[in-house]
């Protein structure tokens, strides 16, 4: 091995073994085991979110994997309709032509040829992160057997009857032109105005005074609406009004969606451009007047003087009229939530258009007459109630069934070319008719070719083709053996966020279609947040690459990266002085093991993950920890004999209680792994390599490795132990580091007796069994080995209360205790010494009058005499500095917490910090006064 630990020199070697060597396909042998990969988008680049999602996958794989279980863990891509449409269309508007200058062939043809060329970035940032998908298999949600599926799944549903085309209100873009889901709507709260608009009585007798956000809707008006018990418009309701500027009238209607306290009390009705309105109409029977053209100009539904307006130019030509007309009351200043298209950034429309809907709210029998259960959320819903899936953390099953519970028809058109084309076809009278293909409509429904056919110009929503994702990318609608073998999945890594738009809807489809529940489990993980808590955004500056992480990043190249495209110079300037202040020295390279552990560590169910640099610092320091302990213990096993041709081996006390840590440490993390707390994996897994092994048992052994005179069985136990204890520590924490634990496996397996494997992650998973020694024995070691922590770390605390030196030896005392102490303190006398720095181990009366420092092990008392070592009035001085100012901190900590500005408009994130920090401090200003005392009781 090398002498020093890189990880950049080995992980991408090993990815490229694993792949070449097809460790990861399926076994065929062994239960099966599979999870279908959240398809990220073609379009996309790893973040934090993703490196988080698939370190949990290939944790959870890998163990299945060394359980001896058939894994498989199926990849693909999502072909992202709108956001693969844009690149490709920003590429072509730098080359000076449009898609629609080519014509919808020619620009498909242009999307596949940028996806060759660039649609596969995010699949290499996964291997880098170690991910062991069975890339053999790779799917991606436009190829034939996916669009297959679509196409099928489409047909059926609609010869079912849950497949329709309507007129409804959708999320409208504007700017892309094309309706899009509730997950790409970004609703964020900006200052507009509320208008007072007065809208006279028809038989004028006075006028209502209505409030709006939106005045350029009023064209679109179908009523005013009040609330049926509001006093004050009790007898407006049923007279009408005239419609300003637009000489209709419309009538006044009482309707309970009113809320009196807001505005005026008095709302007017545009069934076609709001959705709260459009319930209002359903139920009233208003007319929808549509008044907007697709990209958000006045349509010719309006009065003249305002054709052909983009809708905020016909809201100032509207205002004014109304304020020359008398009829604008007041302009008030009003914080409202607005909603823009993600991609887009365009303030979005509620907008009437011809939609193609999943109905999922139609109610029927097993019979198919109406009434009984939903037909495809009912079965959804029971599914999880019944715990055939199972949500972890289950808080999460409430909110799956409130939405499903209260659900609407499903919008699955988009207004688009890249994506699975509906499969629909019109004649020249606008009748639709539905097929697999064209030929298949024309048999079905007796068209001959007389009778020309178009295609619907839209394709399908992207989740739609993702809901079918579990079995579609297992061969269906073909009998495929992967759909018998691997379907249902064993479990579902993904975030809260789709827990609607994905996991619902895979549920919907995987019961009707493949005949059983698409995952028997779901783990549903929070949001990837800074280490103060805030979400990760560009323009709060605060986002951090994975690959930044795993390769190292300069501080200029951060810094470019974080400023890049910001529009405001006075962002970019305030962004780059918090991460030159943040990262004065760039972000040095951690490695992907270190980012992997950072994240499992950060696991905690149910809970958003704060990322801290720091922790990868921190498991970084763990990976040259395990590194420098492997070259230890190779350099000291070197000519061990196979374990076939071992003579007479001894194990003492140290040897029955490392293998007993061991074997508790493996049930520990089977458990954790077994109730997905990833948290507890990582912790079991650190506490046991840093503490246990290299920071006690390799001390334990290094006396008798290097003592001449021990007996030759014991130092082969002890070699042996060394070498079988960190070959199964290699296993056991694999499915977290997989990159470091391959490559001195590699190395340390075959004085361990496994080579039969060629790979760590192909070797079998360590059983608690394989190191159980005997009981009565083992619980003994254990205690001894107890015992000698405890004194050896009741003399180490001493020496840090006392400040010494490092390299300096004490003299110990040791009083009160029973036999048993004084027999152990006996038989480790010589290693007590080397452990805790001793230079004279000796007993004295309890009652001894000789000042000395203390530390109780139960009714041992552990003493450091002080005499010579410390100058009492010294010490004093120095922890009374020390305590000063610790004081100091407190006191600023204590006056931001008192300041109620700071309490209340702080981040809760930073809060906490601060109150967590102000407890540290104290705790620490206890301890030194505690010091303080003693000092000063012997001066």
């Amino acid at each position: 091995m090398d002498k020093n630990y890189d990880p950049q020199a080995l992980e991408q070697r090993w990815y490229q073994h694993w792949e070449q060597h097809g460790y990861f396909a399926p076994s065929g042998q062994g239960e099966p085991y599979c999870i279908v990969i959240p398809p990220p988008n073609v379009t996309g680049s790893l973040h934090m979110g993703h490196a988080f999602n698939n370190t949990v996958m290939d944790l959870l794989i890998r163990h299945a994997r060394m359980c001896g279980k058939d894994t498989l863990w199926q990849v693909g891509t999502d072909h992202a309709g709108i956001a693969t449409q844009m690149v490709v269309e920003r590429r072509l508007a730098g080359q000076g032509t449009s898609r629609h200058d080519l014509g919808r062939e020619a620009f498909l043809e242009q999307v596949w040829q940028w996806k060759g060329e660039s649609g596969d970035t995010i699949t290499r940032q996964l291997r880098r992160l170690g991910s062991s998908c069975d890339w053999s298999r790779e799917r991606f949600t436009m190829d034939d057997g996916l669009s297959q599926a679509v196409t099928e799944v489409f047909v059926r549903l609609h010869e079912q009857g849950l497949i329709y085309r309507g007129k409804r209100l959708v999320n409208w873009d504007p700017v892309l032109q094309t309706a899009i889901s509730d997950l790409e709507v970004v609703s964020e709260e900006e200052q507009g105005h509320l208008w007072h608009i007065r809208y006279p009585l028809s038989d004028g007798s006075g006028h209502l005074t209505v409030a709006t956000t939106r005045p350029e809707t009023l064209l679109g008006d179908s009523a005013v609406a009040v609330h049926p018990d509001d006093a004050r418009y009790r007898d407006f309701i049923g007279k009408t009004v005239s419609l300003p500027l637009c000489g209709r009238d419309i009538p006044v209607i009482a309707d309970a969606y009113v809320d009196p306290e807001f505005g005026t009390g008095a709302v007017k009705i545009t069934p076609a451009h709001d959705f709260n309105d459009f319930a209002v109409g359903e139920r009233h029977g208003l007319e929808r007047i549509n008044v907007m053209t697709p990209d958000a100009h006045i349509n010719d539904q309006a009065p003249a003087p305002y054709r052909g307006l983009e809708r905020y130019v016909a809201r100032k030509r509207i205002v004014a009229d109304l304020e020359a007309a008398g009829l604008l009351e007041s302009v008030k200043e009003h914080r409202l939530m607005v909603p823009r298209g993600d991609r887009s950034g365009a303030v979005l429309e509620p907008y009437l258009t011809d939609q193609w809907y999943v109905d999922l709210t139609r109610e029927t029998q097993p019979d198919g007459r109406p009434g009984g259960m939903a037909a495809i959320t009912r079965p959804a819903l029971d599914a999880v109630r019944s715990g055939r899936i199972r949500l972890l953390p289950d808080n999460w099953e409430k909110t799956y069934a409130q939405w499903l519970e209260n659900i609407q028809d499903w919008c699955i058109s988009r207004q688009i070319w890249w994506g699975h084309r509906i499969p629909a076809w019109y004649d020249g009278d606008g009748n639709a008719y539905v097929g697999r293909d064209e030929a298949e409509v024309r048999r079905v429904h007796g068209l001959g070719p007389q009778v020309a056919l178009h295609q619907d110009e839209d394709v399908l929503d992207t989740w739609f083709s993702s809901a079918l994702w579990p079995f579609s990318t297992l061969g269906w609608p073909q009998p495929t053996p992967e759909v018998e073998r691997y379907y249902p999945t064993s479990v579902l890594v993904t975030g809260f966020d789709i827990i609607f738009f994905w996991v619902a809807r895979m549920v919907m489809m995987g019961l009707p279609f493949a005949g059983e529940v698409p995952f028997r489990t779901v783990y549903v993980h929070g949001l990837v947040r800074d280490h103060e808590g805030q979400k990760m955004s560009k323009s709060k500056g605060n986002v951090l690459d994975p690959l930044d992480i795993i390769d190292g990043v300069e501080l200029e190249a951060l810094v470019a990266k974080r400023t890049a495209g910001l529009m405001q110079p006075q962002m970019a300037r305030s962004i780059e002085q918090a991460t030159r202040k943040q990262f004065p020295q760039g972000i040095p390279a951690y490695g992907t093991d270190a980012l992997r552990f950072t994240f499992a560590s950060q696991a905690t169910l149910g809970r958003d993950i704060k990322f801290d640099l720091a922790r990868c610092e921190g498991y970084r320091n763990f990976c040259t920890k395990l590194w420098n302990a492997a070259r230890f213990v190779l350099m000291n096993t070197d000519g061990l004999p196979a374990p076939g041709e071992v003579g007479p081996v001894s194990h003492g006390p140290a040897e029955r209680w490392i293998r007993r840590r061991l074997a508790d440490t493996i049930a520990a993390v089977d458990s954790a792994i077994a109730e997905y707390r990833f948290d507890y994996v990582a912790s079991a897994i650190y506490d046991f390599a840093w503490g246990d092994y290299c920071d006690w048992y390799i001390e334990l052994a290094k006396p008798v490795m290097q003592d001449p005179q021990a007996d030759a069985a014991r130092v082969l136990g002890t070699r042996q132990t060394l070498i079988e204890v960190l070959e199964a520590l290699l296993r056991l924490a694999h499915p977290l580091i997989p990159f470091i634990t391959e490559e001195i496996w590699q190395q340390v397996a075959p004085r361990a007796g496994r080579q039969e494997s060629g790979s760590i992650m192909r070797a079998p998973w360590p059983r608690p069994g394989d190191f159980t020694d005997d009981a009565q024995a083992s619980d003994a070691a254990c205690a001894e080995i107890a015992w000698l922590q405890g004194v050896t770390r009741a003399v180490r605390n001493l020496r840090s209360e006392l400040n010494l030196p490092a390299g300096k030896a004490v003299a110990v005392e040791l009083a009160g205790g029973g036999a048993h102490d004084r027999d152990l303190s006996a038989t480790h006398a010589a290693l007590l010494g080397r452990l805790a720095r001793i230079e004279r181990l000796t007993w004295v009366d309890a009652d001894s009058a000789q000042p000395a420092a203390v530390a109780l092990q139960g009714e041992l008392a552990v003493r450091v005499p002080l005499a010579g070592l410390v100058d009492p009035a010294a010490e004093v001085e120095r922890l009374d500095r020390e305590i000063a100012k610790l004081d100091q901190f407190i006191t600023r900590a204590e006056a931001k917490l008192g300041n109620p500005s700071f309490v209340d408009k702080a981040p809760e994130q930073v809060v906490a910090t601060e109150r967590a920090r102000l407890g540290e401090f104290s705790d620490q200003r206890a301890t030194l006064a505690a010091q303080r005392a003693r000092m000063a009781a012997l001066g």
